[in-house]
């Protein structure tokens, strides 16, 4: 592949957040690795600001809602790629890593829901 066209490929890939497949586990392991770090990096200033600004019910409110409304968006994109491995006859053990992600997906945006409503709720109660 021309280096033009492999930049090209790359630039696509940053801007839509594409990722390459990875064909080793130990590509995987250190793909996983990296995006652990990366978090747990991020979490520490994460942490500092949340500390700082979520001082009452309605300040923990938007943070949450605009974590729900991501997870949901990543499991129903999710749900796609499970639709594509069962549609293409992928092994059956993919599927139901695939399945288990998605159904916990979804329990997670339930549980988002719940304390967005809690939120609202024990302010009301005033508390």
């Amino acid at each position: 592949m021309s280096l033009a066209r492999r930049s090209l490929m790359e630039a696509a890939a940053a801007r839509f957040g594409w990722r390459r497949a990875y064909g080793h586990t130990t590509q995987v392991d250190t793909l996983l690795t990296e995006q652990t770090e990366t978090a747990y990096t991020q979490a520490a200033d994460h942490a500092a600001l949340a500390t700082a600004k979520n001082t009452d019910a309605l300040a923990v409110q938007p943070g949450v809602l605009d974590a729900r409304g991501r997870v949901l968006a990543d499991v129903l994109y999710l749900e796609g790629v499970l639709t594509g491995a069962r549609n293409n006859g992928l092994p059956p053990e993919l599927i139901e890593r695939l399945e288990d992600a998605v159904d916990h997906g979804h329990e997670l945006t339930v549980l988002l829901a719940d304390t967005v409503r809690t939120t609202a709720a024990v302010h009301a109660a005033g508390h």
